[in-house]
């Protein structure tokens, strides 16, 4: 029987550099739920994006195991980390998203893997190495029960690091099955949801941290002087199961937070507005809304039904309705696509006039359908998975090349916050709450995408159209 001293849980790196990778990077939540989960341990977290990794640390000296949680962009990072470890003495455990899809190769740097959701494996995987018993691999039968989580042991956390530290999850699971996403993989396609009761109790201790000056910055401040806290929502659909989400918008009424999720479109629809109305009175400030294209070709790619790009025009000014800020996300380099969606795209964000947008690359991550049928076509062109950070083109696209892809998507990004896009879409003065978020977030935007990125390329010129 050997005894567990000490253990570190490590978020490595991502491969995105920039003020916007860490300056709205949010704390690992995942990190802070493992510790509560076997509370009777000492741990040590580290997010490398925040803190870095001092091997000299006397923590991972003294530490008996390392665990390393890990998406794809992360892995070369991680397995190097990994390495070391070991070569230090120490017992490497690893879990995550990339993980529990490439199990086997994240055994060749590690001493275990936990594969899917850690609730219900983590104590066990504890038990057995203090019993000299580690397996391999640790894999759950079903998906787990949310009810009855502990409240995630953020006091571990610099939280004053962060610009948004007060996060959490209400629900998991996604029924969309999008190609190109992990979640219903990773997840399941069915939303699992926490109790009510539950969440609004995790709220209240973090308001009363929040009280007690535990954080302090930026947008956060801003909020602060109101005596409001700030929360995020970490659920890929908050609006999911709309029973549910009625019933926590009414407990989070009283509490008089403001917070922000992710959501689908099509809760932005005339029969749904009573909710989003509620979600409003609740605090709702902020949503993310994968828009994904404005090609309807593409969306079909996707599976994404729910999505109709005529209906994104009304549905943004119904989320304006109610004084809520739209970050749409938009995917460039679906089979349907030539080298003119990029300044078609842009066109139309300005003229709905969404308050924010996020471009990405198509992107193939292991375990998802889109990986097996490029695989299957043979259109893979790197291997590297650091490249797999949705900024680079890994695959080979149907009508451009990788270049204008990869060129497309930047020039995209630094037009949509050019100085003419910000003036043309800003919300109007009387809707003030929107007004200083819209600022203060395009300010962010726009000083990242003002210097060249990958490519070099700074011109605001469509690309090659």
């Amino acid at each position: 029987m050997r005894k567990i001293n000490k253990i570190v849980l490590i978020s490595p790196t991502s491969t995105r550099p920039g003020f916007i990778s860490k300056s709205f990077r949010f704390p690992p939540l995942n990190l802070v739920l493992l510790a509560a989960l076997a509370p009777g341990y000492s741990y040590k977290i580290i997010d490398e994006n925040i803190d870095g990794v001092d091997l000299e640390l006397e923590e991972i000296k003294e530490a008996d195991l390392i665990g390393i949680t890990v998406m794809t962009a992360q892995t070369p990072r991680a397995y190097e980390l990994a390495d070391r470890f070991r070569r230090m003495g120490k017992t490497v455990i690893m879990g995550g998203m990339h993980v529990s899809a490439m199990p086997e190769e994240a055994l060749e740097h590690s001493d275990a893997v936990v594969v899917g959701e850690a609730e219900g494996l983590w104590p066990k995987l504890l038990e057995d190495y203090e019993e000299g018993k580690l397996k391999k691999i640790y894999k759950t039968k079903e998906l787990p029960d949310l009810s009855g989580l502990p409240i995630p042991r953020r006091e571990l956390l610099k939280r004053e690091n962060y610009l948004f530290p007060n996060t959490l999850q209400v629900s998991r699971g996604c029924p969309f099955n999008c190609s190109f996403c992990a979640v219903s993989r990773f997840f399941g396609k069915r939303y699992r949801l926490r109790p009510v009761k539950e969440v609004i109790k995790e709220i209240e201790k973090m308001i009363e941290a929040d009280k007690m000056g535990v954080w302090r910055k930026t947008v956060a401040k801003f909020w602060n002087k109101m005596n409001t806290s700030v929360f995020v929502f970490l659920d890929d659909n908050i609006f999911g199961k709309a029973d549910y989400a009625r019933e926590l918008f009414k407990a989070l009424r009283p509490l008089k937070i403001l917070w922000g999720s992710q959501t689908s479109v099509n809760i932005a629809r005339s029969e749904n507005e009573d909710l989003l109305k509620l979600a409003a009175e609740s605090g709702c400030r902020f949503l993310f809304v994968g828009f994904e294209s404005v090609d309807q070709s593409s969306i079909d790619e996707t599976g994404k039904k729910v999505n109709k790009p005529e209906v994104y025009l009304e549905a943004v000014k119904l989320f304006h309705k109610y004084g809520i800020t739209v970050l749409g996300a938009f995917v460039f380099g679906f089979d349907s696509e030539d080298n003119n969606i990029f300044e078609r795209t842009v066109d139309f964000t300005k003229r709905i006039r969404l308050d924010l947008a996020q471009f990405t690359v198509l992107t193939p991550l292991p375990g998802t359908p889109l990986m097996a049928k490029l695989k299957e076509e043979g259109r893979i062109v790197e291997e590297n998975w650091s490249r797999y950070d949705f900024g680079t083109a890994v695959f080979e696209p149907r009508k451009m090349s990788t270049e204008e892809l990869v060129k497309g998507k930047e020039w995209a990004w630094r037009e949509f916050y050019s100085w003419s896009s910000i003036l043309r879409r800003i919300p109007p003065l009387t809707d003030w709450k929107r007004f200083i978020l819209y600022g203060i977030s395009n300010m962010a935007y726009r000083i990242h995408w003002s210097e060249p990125r990958m490519t070099g390329h700074n011109e605001l010129e469509p690309p090659n159209i």
